[in-house]
């Protein structure tokens, strides 16, 4: 078995909640200057404003993410080969 000191420092056991708490660091950093921000909404003639809330393009870019992902995920269900492809 590998010694946790031998092993790169992003595996190692104790590394982990370091670089959680380094995550969520970052993450306040990024949204913190939205508070002091003014947003103008793109759509706002239309009546839609949610794009001026705070936030908007870090949980919009999120859930673009996650959507692409579940999207390749289902695609991937329909669209995959069987292993013995290569063999026939």
């Amino acid at each position: 078995m590998i010694n946790d000191q031998d092993k790169h420092w992003l595996y190692r056991s104790t590394s982990l909640p370091k670089l959680w708490v380094i995550q969520v660091f970052i993450l306040v950093i990024a949204l913190v200057p939205e508070f002091f921000l003014h947003h103008h909404p793109n759509f706002q003639d239309q009546g839609i404003l949610i794009d001026a809330s705070v936030g908007f393009t870090a949980w919009y870019g999120f859930l673009s993410c996650a959507a692409m992902v579940v999207t390749a995920k289902i695609l991937g269900i329909f669209l995959k080969r069987k292993d013995s492809y290569y063999d026939e």
